[in-house]
């Protein structure tokens, strides 16, 4: 289900994704958030109804992102089920800009316990833990507390140092527990720091500082040492790693404003949460009605059109979901080759989650795919939901991904020139049916990559996974919707801002072309080097296309003279201007109409090489969004595709 489903949730999740990436890539020079990862620690069990679970684990974040935002510390509770209750501080010291860093990088980690119902992770700056029960006043835990200390020694061990890292630990304990549980404290070249959490009482933060206390002086001779506490943290080192601050007890009356607010900005808030979660419960419960009438409606379908599978049939054709049998793995799911009982070898999706799950995946697959007929999209030939989970079935593409072709030193050299045009004008023409077709509903793609474009025996393509698409109305100029897709195809308006059209698609095919006639990943770089859309474009301006061309090819592709208009047309579709780049249609026109006129393409946004990564795609509903956003997906990506036009001329170049 759409987890970003109200306006106020969105811009707030957008706020962070936008203000983490600027940080990261503008600000870091000027500011140190303490992100280094001091320790992840799991819980040990699943979720009782864990169907619900991790979608209810991002609202949980949703609204611990919001308290956050205003201060240092806030705690977060939504009455679902399963339960979940997360906390998040960062330390005292940290500026309000820093702490959201720190915030936003924990919040990106600590999806890897996902699905167990509990985690914490302590960050050199802040600290996030969730769980299923209230744990906000614990102090201390036998199986979570840890200590961690450094490899290196200190400089010089001799007994007046080692007095020196107890004495700095044991004043920066008295000092925090008079500060109202923060302190630091500098001795002779030792610093230490100590931050008890908010909603720990004065005699926990005391419990747990002594013991922290105690047992990081167990660390010596190591030159540094953290204490990992259920309720504080607290760490020596004999580097300065702390902002000043002064270590002198809060003037009483300014404490006393302070509380005033802090009550009457906590009650507000609460009010507006309040009225928030009721309305998150009204409509969660009416999209869920209305997803069963739709999934009963589907399966009337099915029904009658005989497009439905036994779970067993599927299990035994894939011998069991047989590693041997694997095809893929994708951001929604495994696919397996399976032979039916009539000899028919048919690829299967086992969706990640099961059909009790009712996740958008599932809905976008079957719904929108079964009506949806062309020669360059994958064929939908039934499903099974009556199983332990969802099981999607298309037909087989017996060559596997694009991804598998051109990124191979050997396979690249079976694509000639005629297949690879024939593979981008398939594509192209796959994607203008999505977008427009014969029908009113523009459906958009969201996940155009390499490795989502299947080849059929003849090496026509397929376009797959449909598991990430959306759907714009013929009266909406645009969706607002959660970052999903991969990183380094995703079109900058998008990742930013959030704003989905047809022409996100566009931009992602301009850079599958670029990668499809030069044979190289736009988003895998070395530390220094530009990206490949950067380089496409410098030597576009300076008019040596030629030397972008994949080597196995070159030769050929510059006897025809046809790289310069296809490379042309993959920078019209990444141009930084929405209104600027080509609908799918018009980049079809320009592909197989010799006659037709291609414009001048302007500079195309770039986006800094070091932070994409490789079919690294994220989910709206998951973490890794981001920075996964940062951003990524969040997670999500599939496996397999339908046919492509075949020219019959053998001659695919054109002529200016």
């Amino acid at each position: 289900m759409n987890l970003f489903q109200f306006s106020s949730s969105k811009q707030s999740y957008w706020n962070w994704v936008f203000f983490f990436i600027f940080s990261l890539l503008i600000s870091t020079s000027f500011s140190d958030p303490r992100i280094s990862n001091s320790g992840l620690f799991c819980g040990k069990f699943n979720p009782l109804n864990g169907t619900n679970f991790v979608p209810t684990f991002v609202k949980e974040m949703q609204g611990l992102s919001e308290a956050i935002n205003a201060r240092h510390f806030a705690t977060y509770h939504l009455h679902s089920t399963p339960p979940i209750y997360a906390l998040a501080q960062c330390h005292q010291d940290l500026s309000q800009t820093d702490c959201l860093l720190c915030y936003a990088a924990s919040r990106t980690k600590i999806p890897r316990c996902l699905p167990f119902n509990s985690a914490r992770i302590f960050l050199d700056g802040c600290f996030l833990r969730y769980d299923n029960y209230s744990f906000f006043k614990e102090s201390v835990s036998s199986s979570f507390d840890k200590v961690i200390c450094s490899n290196d020694n200190i400089a010089k061990v001799d007994e007046k140092r080692t007095k020196r890292v107890g004495y700095a630990v044991g004043k920066v304990t008295k000092v925090a527990l008079r500060n109202g549980g923060f302190g630091t404290a500098a001795v002779d070249g030792v610093f230490a720091l100590a931050q008890c959490w908010k909603s720990v009482p004065f005699e926990g933060c005391q419990e747990c500082l002594q013991k922290a206390e105690m047992e990081v002086r167990g660390c010596l001779p190591k030159a540094e040492g953290r204490g990992l506490y259920t309720g504080c943290y607290l760490r020596y080192s004999t580097k300065k790693f702390f902002n000043e601050m002064g270590e002198t007890e809060h003037n009483h009356w300014v404490s006393g404003i302070a509380v005033i607010i802090a009550i009457i900005s906590a009650t507000s808030a609460f009010i507006m949460l309040s009225v928030l979660v009721a309305y998150a419960t009204y409509a969660r419960l009416s999209k869920r009605k209305k997803e069963l009438e739709n999934l009963g409606q589907i399966w009337i379908n099915f029904e009658k059109s005989g497009l439905k599978f036994k779970y067993e049939t599927l299990e035994k054709a894939t011998d069991y979901f047989s590693l041997s049998r694997k095809l893929g793995q994708g951001g929604t799911g495994s696919v397996f080759m399976g032979m039916l009982p009539n000899g028919k070898i048919v690829a299967v999706k086992r969706l990640i989650y099961n059909t009790r799950q009712w996740v958008d995946e599932f809905f976008n697959e079957v719904n929108l795919i079964s009506k949806i007929q062309h020669k360059n999209l994958v064929k939908l030939l039934g499903c099974s939901i009556e199983g332990p989970e969802s099981l999607l079935v298309y037909e087989y593409v017996p060559n596997k991904s694009l991804d598998q072709f051109i990124f191979d030193e050997e396979k690249a050299k079976l694509l000639k020139w005629k297949h690879r045009f024939d593979i981008i004008v398939g594509t192209a023409e796959g994607l203008a049916h999505l977008h427009g077709g014969e029908s009113q509903i523009r459906i958009i793609h969201r996940d155009i990559k390499s490795s989502n474009v299947l080849l059929d025996e003849n090496l026509n393509p397929k376009i797959a996974d449909f598991g990430l698409v959306r759907c714009l109305a013929p009266d909406k100029s645009h969706l607002s919707t959660g970052v999903a897709g991969t990183l380094g195809y995703m079109a900058p308006e998008y990742l930013i801002r959030g704003q989905l059209t047809e022409k996100a698609d566009v931009y992602s095919f301009g850079i599958l072309v670029l990668e499809i006639v030069c044979g190289k990943r736009n988003a895998t770089f070395s530390k220094d080097s530009s990206s490949l859309l950067q380089a496409v474009w410098t030597l576009y301006r300076s008019n040596r296309l030629a030397e972008a061309v994949d080597p196995c090819i070159r030769d050929e592709i510059l006897a025809k003279g046809a790289p310069d208009y296809v490379l042309q047309i993959g920078l019209l579709c990444t141009q930084a201007s929405v209104s600027l780049r080509p609908s799918m249609v018009e980049v079809v026109q320009m592909l197989t109409d010799k006659d037709c006129e291609i414009p001048i393409p302007n500079q195309p946004p770039f986006i800094n090489g070091n932070v994409q990564e490789p079919e690294r795609s994220t989910k709206s509903y998951s973490s890794d969004s981001f920075i996964s956003n940062a951003v990524k997906k969040i997670q999500g990506s599939g496996t397999f595709s339908e046919s492509s036009r075949t020219h019959s001329s053998d001659e695919p170049s054109k002529t200016q």
